[in-house]
């Protein structure tokens, strides 16, 4: 496959980025996205000239680094996966391909694709966790989960952080995020004892950062590599408006 590509090039927080064109030959269809890049930076390197920067490092779907922008779509055109699993084959030779970083207030520009999550982290440092003297490892049935509730669980716990929603929302809206978070450990024996600070801190945070607000698109479970349901947005809700109206009594 021959490919031309529209790719965001920005050597720094500071200066304005632009659209730089490049042409990559002879991409294999069964090759992965980053490959095709690889590719490219192998030839840009050969060239003299700067590689792209884009963030990397599991290649497996499940580090949540990899996030980008491909035609305007976070991941690109396939649902359900991140852009390290997306294979060339969902393109056709010849095709023109326009690569940009997500576009987001809290979401910097460090370098091209790259940009800094680092208010997701300060979301989760503010509640997105359990705070237990764990010991040993307790047997796996010491505190038994409805098979429904589990699945649920599990199904918000699989968020990979890697800010599809927010780049997808018109409102850069961290919501499905932050509620994936919340659902999660709200779900389970082992998160109620926080569950109230929880989710008035990480809602907070998410205020702090400046993530906009949700309005109900769905474009964030549409874009989510692990098609997260945005029911988990609806639970958050409760959670917060319960809480929050508790500590007001």
């Amino acid at each position: 496959m021959n490919l031309t590509l529209e790719v965001w090039r920005q050597k720094n927080r500071e200066e304005k980025g632009k659209f730089v064109s490049y042409d990559v030959h002879d991409i294999a269809p069964d090759a992965s996205f980053l490959e095709m890049l690889d590719v490219l930076n192998a030839d840009l390197v050969r060239k003299g000239e700067d590689p792209l920067a884009f963030d990397h490092d599991c290649r497996e779907g499940i580090c949540g680094s990899c996030g980008m922008m491909i035609n305007g779509r976070a991941h690109g055109p396939q649902r359900g996966v991140a852009a390290c699993e997306l294979r060339m084959r969902h393109f056709k030779d010849g095709d023109k391909i326009v690569i940009e970083p997500f576009r987001a207030k809290p979401f910097p520009v460090i370098k091209d694709l790259v940009v800094d999550r680092k208010s997701f982290e300060r979301i989760v440092q503010s509640g997105g966790f359990v705070t237990v003297k764990t010991g040993g490892a307790p047997d796996a049935n010491a505190i038994p989960v409805p098979k429904q509730i589990a699945d649920a669980a599990f199904d918000a716990a699989t968020c990979i952080r890697c800010g599809a929603c927010v780049a997808a929302c018109k409102n850069g809206s961290a919501s499905l995020f932050v509620a994936s978070k919340v659902t999660h450990l709200a779900l389970l024996p082992q998160g109620q004892a926080e569950r109230n600070r929880r989710v008035l801190n990480m809602v907070a945070t998410m205020d702090e950062e400046g993530f906009g607000a949700c309005s109900n698109t769905y474009a964030c479970e549409a874009e989510c590599p692990k098609e997260i349901s945005v029911s988990t947005i609806a639970r958050m809700n409760r959670e917060f408006l319960y809480f929050n109206f508790l500590s007001r009594e």
